[in-house]
């Protein structure tokens, strides 16, 4: 039988596809691009291209603001990161294993800082320190961020545990494992992906998050993200590029180094 001559029909869509794939990559990655190959740039204003420079890196790197910034913001990300990813695993493996009256309304709840939109949510934290008389600083940046984590982590975890199989606790229990026996070496490694990448969620948000620190920031509590926009608010200067970039790598580094640890956890696979 001879081979059937290929559908031009299919033909187009492919290229159409592939096309509409391109232009979505330049669309998201163009700006990000450009940010770094500017960064380089041997001119103050950043219009044209004058030629290959690092000093601004060496300018960015010597900036004492830019690293006390930095450094609250890493402090900031480290506890909330933290206590999110606790806290957000927890609530994440209750709403899979318990089923209880109004569960329906409770996860829609639970969620809802992930839906409202940024601004209210940080209205909301600064009325409630407000309320309890907390002065803003780098505490309450650290309880805000924490706060619309969790939704974030629990997600994550709840969509983890949607395909384990509760018969492999049955069959760990039955062999006279305790509870937390169970937990550590049947659910736990079954988590630990889903804990990673939720980790990796709370550590990002925390990182650029701008507009509930800003609302939520008091003196000598600048962050990495409010420190560049006081910058910005001036002129987009290769400085500002250059820092932009370093935060940049250290998210990518970050994240490759949460999918070696999630590819690893996983372990081979076998028949």
């Amino acid at each position: 039988m001879a081979k059937d001559r290929a559908n031009p029909l299919d033909y187009s869509r492919k290229t159409w596809m592939r096309l509409c794939m391109g232009f979505t990559f330049v669309f998201l990655y163009f700006p990000i691009v450009s940010l770094i190959a500017f960064s380089f740039n041997d001119s103050k204003r950043n219009i044209t291209w004058q030629g290959f420079t690092l000093r601004y890196y060496e300018q960015a790197f010597n900036n004492s603001q830019l690293h006390e910034a930095f450094l609250n913001s890493l402090i900031i990300a480290g506890i909330s990161t933290t206590v999110s990813t606790i806290l957000g695993a927890m609530l994440g493996l209750a709403l899979y294993r318990f089923r209880f009256p109004a569960q329906g309304p409770y996860e829609g709840l639970v969620h809802l800082p992930i839906v409202i939109p940024e601004i209210c949510m940080a209205v909301a934290m600064v009325a409630f320190f407000a309320t309890v008389n907390m002065p803003l600083g780098l505490t309450t940046i650290t309880v805000s961020h924490i706060a619309f984590s969790i939704p974030f982590v629990a997600v994550v975890i709840r969509a983890r545990m949607a395909g384990f199989d509760r018969s492999l606790e049955e069959a760990s229990r039955d062999l006279g494992a305790s509870q937390w026996q169970t937990f550590w070496n049947v659910t736990y490694p079954y988590m630990k992906p889903g804990l990673v990448a939720g980790a990796l969620l709370a550590f990002t948000l925390s990182l650029d998050d701008f507009v509930i620190t800003f609302f939520t920031s008091g003196p000598g509590s600048t962050t990495f993200p409010i420190k560049i926009y006081s910058m910005v608010r001036f002129s987009v200067t290769p400085e500002v590029n250059a820092a932009s970039t370093v935060l940049i790598v250290i998210t990518l580094a970050l994240t490759v180094a949460a999918l070696i640890i999630q590819s690893r956890s996983q372990g081979p696979t076998h028949a």
